[in-house]
């Protein structure tokens, strides 16, 4: 059923078009053409205008043959994480991996390229179909920009696939929400080997904070980091300021807003410590925490319709399909929110975000065949 020649010749093309987040522009002009030769009507947002990316969001509609069936959404993101410049796809043994010193762009071109093999399928053997809404959306590794910046009511699918994530016959029906954190602190600066006890630390009171954080894994359900630790100008100075960049998640939302509460507290308390009088007067360290909501959760009732519609394609196959949790945020947490009931479907990427980044043709192959029968079911 599925031309196994053209999926890897696809994928080859898809992936040696460098697009990382914000240059999207090449691969959205190929995508856009590809998507019409396969029938689609296909219209680019203005995502481009609102992130700052060389293109904006493709929304690509196939018309379906059954005219009492919903529509069925199915979504991937076109930019790759760096470094990605001059990157060269290399199949051996069947695996495609990059040449050189860049990611392959598996994430997400690898579902990208077994959407369009399964819509070739679908129109060459004339698979009777509801209507298809294909989304790709850019700026997804920068924090699901795209998405975000997508207009809910250009989509009539209350349901949906989004095609990133690893694995095959897989499918994630649930994810946590996230706030990303900032934190500024500001001390009193002074020369370090002259007069110190004229100075507050900045640094040590970010360390005195980090140090009593609740970080990494706190519950089943939520963790927490600091990632991004700025300050300081010399060894001779004491810091006056210091910015710590984290962020909380949690598939519970009370549990996502104690953790972030926890967290700020812990700044506030430390700053309160290195309270000191100098040159008889009371100082005392300035925080400001900035608490930004990242994405909702994504909690998918595990007998919604969409997870019984992979497990039924899944069936016809003969195959069964693993129905799991994840721990990150992806954009079908953004279609989850604008109320477009979505899972994720898994590409058979692996090692992503990395150079030794890698999909096996005969992975895809599965996948694009599931996405064949999934949409004959729709």
């Amino acid at each position: 059923m599925i031309n196994t020649e053209r999926l890897s010749g696809e994928f080859a093309r898809l992936a040696s078009i460098a697009s990382p987040s914000f240059r999207e522009g090449e691969l959205s002009r190929y995508l856009a053409e590809r998507l019409r030769r396969l029938g689609a009507e296909v219209a680019e947002d203005d995502a481009g205008d609102r992130t700052g990316s060389e293109a904006g969001n493709l929304i690509g509609r196939l018309a379906g043959s059954k005219p009492s069936a919903e529509p069925l959404l199915l979504a991937v993101h076109m930019d790759t994480v760096s470094p990605a410049d001059g990157v060269r796809p290399v199949l051996r043994k069947g695996v495609f991996t990059s040449a050189g010193e860049t990611v392959l762009g598996a994430d997400d071109k690898a579902g990208i390229a077994e959407i369009i093999e399964a819509l070739e399928v679908v129109r060459e053997q004339g698979i009777a179909h509801g209507p298809i809404e294909i989304v790709v959306t850019v700026c997804e590794e920068v924090g699901l920009l795209g998405a975000k910046a997508l207009d809910p009511e250009r989509l009539r699918s209350r349901r949906g696939l989004a095609l990133d994530t690893a694995g095959v016959d897989l499918v994630v029906y649930r994810a946590p929400c996230a706030n990303k954190l900032r934190f500024t602190i500001t001390g009193r600066e002074a020369h370090a080997g002259i007069a110190p006890e004229a100075g507050i630390s900045a640094i040590e009171v970010a360390a005195r904070a980090i140090d009593r954080m609740p970080l990494g894994r706190i519950d089943p359900e939520t963790t927490a980091n600091i990632g991004i630790i700025q300050g300081g100008l010399a060894t001779n100075i004491v810091p006056r300021t210091v910015v710590l960049e984290g962020e909380a998640r949690s598939h519970d939302p009370a549990m996502l807003e104690t953790q972030t509460r926890a967290m700020v507290a812990c700044l506030e308390e430390a700053a309160s410590a290195f309270e000191r009088t100098i040159d008889g007067t009371a100082v005392r360290p300035e925080v400001t925490a900035e608490v930004l909501a990242d994405y909702p959760r994504m909690a998918v009732p595990r007998d919604a319709g969409i997870i019984r519609l992979v497990e039924e394609a899944s069936a016809a196959l003969g195959r069964g399909v693993a129905v799991e949790v994840a721990g990150g945020g992806s954009d079908a947490n953004i279609f989850n929110g604008f109320g477009i009931e979505t899972v994720i479907l898994g590409t058979g990427m692996t090692g992503v975000h990395t150079t030794g980044e890698s999909v096996a043709v005969k992975d895809m192959v599965r996948v694009a065949e599931l996405l064949v029968e999934i949409i004959r079911a729709a």
